[in-house]
């Protein structure tokens, strides 16, 4: 039995996404849940955020072995297959596939064998090219154990987020109160249901498969409207603005329903927004510092005063949503966390 994974993804960059993948990776692994993070974004964000740069030198370096995703999955590249990466253990429940910005050489890769996978010769191949980082992130969840897999991807449509998503059973979207926000909400929708149909006709091509495939549900658990980009001299009715739409937006162009199918809530009381997260910019600059969650900082980060009590609103705020995402996702949580 698979290992769910669960995506957050938008293909408009700056909503915080790598920041909520982190913080809520360790949430998770605070809750009692068993969790496997992977950076699939060749800009390695969410690695940076997990490890310092002498650590990432090492990782990075040329005899440093399996330590990558790319490197688990560069003998595809050629006739092999993908090699178990080394993860690093971050915590005793928290797990991290490092990045690896030589990732984005895969992506032609990818591009070329999706095409491929329709024919009627060596499916096998493409096929494993495809799955990759499927197959190698539940190799390495089934090492560690891992209740939850948890992929952070870039902001983009390319080919290397496509076979993400086709690994996927549950995405998330982060948004921000923008424009441009809505306009990724456009675009992600149909790009989407594009690949889970694509990805379906494909899997039933093959008759016979001849390895384990994912199933490419990507079903959409909702949204987190985050507040991090919000400048302090930006009126809140522009930013209002915005962030009315969401509702309307997320249910048009993800979810395929309709206009004025169904009456549409506002955001503070839509099913699909998962939360509205305060902005924590004040706790940041710490947490980056201390190399830790926000809600994981103490005095001796310089937590103290103000500080201090953010730290405690930020925690609940994440537990709240870590458990509310458990419990759409069908994901058990220890009674006692």
């Amino acid at each position: 039995m698979s290992i769910p994974v669960l995506t957050f993804f938008n293909n408009k960059g700056g909503v915080g996404k790598t920041s909520l993948v982190y913080h809520l990776s360790a949430m998770f692994a605070n809750l009692g849940v068993r969790v496997l993070a992977v950076d699939l974004d060749p800009q390695a964000n969410l690695t940076a955020a997990f490890l310092d740069e002498d650590r990432l030198a090492d990782l990075w370096s040329e005899g440093a072995g399996v330590s990558t995703i790319y490197r688990s999955i560069k003998p595809l590249t050629d006739v092999g297959d993908f090699k178990p990466v080394a993860y690093q253990q971050m915590e005793e429940r928290l797990a991290l596939i490092p990045g690896d910005l030589g990732l984005s050489s895969f992506e032609d890769e990818l591009s070329g064998t999706w095409t491929q996978a329709l024919g009627d010769q060596n499916k096998a191949r493409p096929f494993r090219i495809l799955t990759a980082f499927w197959r190698t992130a539940q190799e390495s969840a089934a090492r560690f154990q891992a209740d939850l897999i948890a992929f952070d991807v870039g902001p983009n449509l390319g080919a290397i987020n496509r076979a993400a998503l086709l690994a996927s059973n549950h995405v998330i979207v982060p948004l921000g109160a923008d424009l441009f926000s809505l306009q990724g909400l456009r675009n992600l929708g149909p790009t989407l249901r594009t690949w889970r149909a694509g990805w379906e006709k494909r899997r039933n091509d093959w008759a016979v498969p001849e390895f384990a495939l994912p199933p490419g549900d990507m079903v959409p658990v909702g949204y987190v409207a985050m507040r991090h980009g919000v400048r302090l001299t930006r009126p809140v009715k522009a930013y209002t603005r915005w962030l009315d739409q969401i509702p309307g937006e997320f249910r048009h162009s993800v979810l395929g329903e309709a206009p004025g199918f169904m009456p549409v809530p506002p955001i503070q009381s839509d099913p699909y927004c998962l939360a509205m997260l305060k902005n924590y910019n004040s706790l940041m600059p710490l947490g980056q510092e201390a190399r830790k969650p926000i809600f994981a900082l103490r005095s001796a980060d310089g937590a103290i005063g103000a500080h201090a009590n953010a730290v405690t609103n930020a925690y609940a705020d994440f537990k709240t949503l870590a458990t509310d995402i458990a419990q759409r996702i069908g994901l058990q949580v220890p009674e006692k966390y």
